[in-house]
């Protein structure tokens, strides 16, 4: 595509743009009486304007029901899960019975490792990315100290190489493949929440695979952002929030995928609850767990309905309009937020002050998210940007992340963006 650093060029593309009606569909913060630039999705997606009915839906059953609207509600709540199993397994690229929705995400990923991490004596290491997001490393290190082992040395840790803000995906082939025998999990971010580079899932699932570890990835910043192929990757575990690219409110629930071949395999360890329970003895209260043959036996409790019917309104609305479309508008709207960046880049005098994107150019290696480094600026330029409406993220000591999300970004709000930035650097 070529670009144009132009309010007319920015005012044809959201005409002919074909999903620019779902603007709409969702609430644009105001802020001081001025429509804000939200460049934040990355982070906590905006609010669907259907999801006050969604709520309001179960609300009046539980008004008009009471403890019957767990069978006599419009959307009974003693499977109200079971409605995400299709939606969901297309945005993720799963089976229906690989995926569930339940509690929230760092619940879920210590749920996975009681699984997925089986350490033994010679056979106890992990590895993951360097500076993961804080809720993985905090995981991660008390379930290594959980087993006994030291976090310094059961942990390894592969980050970029000298000189460069991104990690070669080689080098976690060949830290997996050097750890062999003594690596028991490889649990990685899908896509790093710093520079929005997304990682080679298959290979880094197979190369772990070869060398006898399992293999499982937060996908908190991939799930509704980036083409995802868990069952054909043969990931073994996968585990996402709710509350970024899925626009489903602060907090939301997560969601799980567990591959068919671990779904069946009844003897493996978990920690069990009523609702992972096969359904036909559940509500026979008997002694003696007997787990379903899918992703629900992880489940521990029923459903947190009110949260999951913000959920149901953001995820039918990914169902209307499909992955495909929005990966198409995607491209269009980080490309321009690139072409912009760049374009004020080129710009800039000062030799000693620049904006450099670390995000991957590659399109297989980014989503949305486009990271860029304030190199000689401190956090005035991000104020700047807020004073004049744009929601970004500011992260220490000089970056700045961008998130335009196809659903409801507009070319005119980066052309905005891009005045704005312009004046402020």
């Amino acid at each position: 595509m070529t670009y144009e650093n132009s309010l007319e060029w920015a005012i044809q593309m959201d005409e002919k743009d074909e999903l620019a009606e779902y603007r709409n569909k969702f609430h644009i913060p105001i802020i001081d009486g001025i429509e804000t630039i939200y460049f934040t999705g990355n982070s906590l997606g905006l609010q669907p304007k259907s999801t006050i009915d969604y709520i309001k839906t179960e609300l009046q059953d539980w008004a008009k029901w009471g403890v019957e609207g767990h069978f006599n509600a419009k959307n009974p709540w003693f499977a109200y899960h079971e409605m995400f199993a299709k939606p969901i397994s297309t945005i993720v690229g799963g089976q229906e019975k690989e995926v569930v929705v339940m509690n929230n995400l760092t619940v879920n990923l210590n749920l996975l490792l009681v699984t997925f991490y089986r350490p033994t004596k010679s056979r106890y290491k992990i590895l993951c990315e360097a500076k993961a997001f804080p809720s993985d490393q905090y995981a991660l290190e008390m379930q290594v100290k959980n087993a006994g082992f030291n976090p310094d040395d059961a942990i390894i840790e592969i980050g970029p190489r000298e000189g460069h803000s991104t990690i070669n995906d080689e080098d976690f082939i060949t830290a997996i493949e050097k750890a062999g025998n003594s690596l028991a999990c490889v649990m990685i971010g899908g896509v790093n929440y710093f520079t929005g580079q997304v990682f080679d899932m298959k290979s880094i699932t197979k190369t772990a695979h070869k060398v006898g570890a399992t293999c499982g990835f937060d996908l908190a910043h991939a799930a509704g952002n980036v083409k995802l192929q868990l069952h054909d990757w043969d990931v073994d575990f996968a585990c996402w929030c709710s509350y970024k690219y899925l626009n489903s409110g602060p907090g939301g629930v997560s969601g799980v995928f567990i591959h068919e071949r671990h779904c069946n395999n009844t003897e493996l360890p978990r920690f069990a609850g009523w609702w992972g329970q096969e359904k036909e003895s559940r509500f026979l209260m008997k002694k003696g767990f007997k787990p379903m043959k899918s992703a629900e036996a992880w489940q521990m409790s029923n459903a947190p309905v009110l949260s999951m019917a913000a959920h149901k309104a953001a995820i039918d609305i990914f169902s209307e309009v499909g992955m495909d479309k929005l990966l198409k508008k995607q491209k269009q709207l980080s490309g321009y937020i690139e072409f912009i960046i760049d374009n004020i880049n080129s710009s800039l005098l000062n030799q000693h002050k620049s904006l450099e994107i670390i995000t991957p150019r590659k399109w297989s290696a980014r989503g949305c998210q486009v990271s860029v480094i304030a190199h000689g600026y401190g956090k005035e330029i991000f104020d700047k940007l807020t004073e004049n409406g744009v929601i970004a993220d500011w992260r220490e000591p000089n970056a700045i992340r961008i998130a335009p999300v196809p659903l409801y970004n507009s070319f005119q709000d980066i052309y905005r963006f891009g005045e704005i930035l312009q004046k402020a650097v």
